[in-house]
């Protein structure tokens, strides 16, 4: 089993040239999150989805729009990954402020949904048809690829954060997400779903989460 500060580490190579602020608050997060016990999470078989939004989705506002998204990720990691329903948990949803892009963007509504245990084999094929889903995803709530601006507002985000021990190159996917450590509204809610929130619920339950609650 791959302790939290060994897999960590494989952040570290191309980056401990770099030292800055966003660096620094990286490094404080992973601090406590060994300090709290984290070290014992199984992150040799586990997968973590980052959503983000700040704009109005085909559904509605941003955090309507992540919360409604988090128990259909679920329901997806169990199909696609084989992923343990009973170790899928998922973050409160974290209000922080946009990070670059233009100015004058709203609040972002930030989570994670985690999956603790994965039979699927994690494979760079296997990782590149769960992504094709998450953009599919992507694109039933208005994102627009083609016509968006780097680092502007987004209705709907998925970013595949990581997959155990893979560490995938390609044109379109890097694994472990080459810039988590950096971001504090990924690292908060990651280490809230490392500890345990709530499961997503079932995504045909009318009334979605709100922000700062369990999904």
């Amino acid at each position: 089993m791959l302790s939290f500060l060994g897999w960590a580490l494989l952040f570290l190579p191309e980056r401990l040239a770099r030292f800055d602020y966003f660096g620094m608050v990286g490094s404080v997060w992973l601090s406590v999150a060994c300090l709290s016990g984290m070290n014992e999470f199984p992150f040799s078989s586990a997968l973590a989805v980052g959503l983000g939004a700040n704009a109005d989705s085909t559904l509605g506002p941003a955090a309507t729009t992540v919360a409604h998204v988090m128990p259909r990720l679920a329901v997806l990691l169990e199909a696609c990954v084989e992923a343990d329903p009973r170790g899928i948990v998922c973050s409160e949803i974290v209000q922080t402020s946009p990070v670059g892009g233009p100015s004058g963007q709203q609040p972002y509504a930030n989570a994670i949904v985690l999956a603790s245990t994965t039979r699927g084999l994690a494979t760079a094929d296997s990782a590149l048809r769960l992504l094709d889903q998450l953009q599919a995803i992507e694109m039933e709530f208005g994102r627009d690829r083609s016509r968006e601006e780097r680092w502007g507002p987004r209705p709907l985000d998925l970013d595949f954060l990581f997959w155990g021990e893979l560490r995938l190159e390609h044109p379109r996917l890097l694994l472990p997400h080459p810039r988590l450590h950096l971001r504090t509204f990924v690292l908060e809610p990651l280490l809230q779903a490392m500890q345990g929130s709530a499961p997503p619920r079932s995504p045909d339950q009318p009334e979605p989460a709100a922000p700062g609650r369990d999904c």
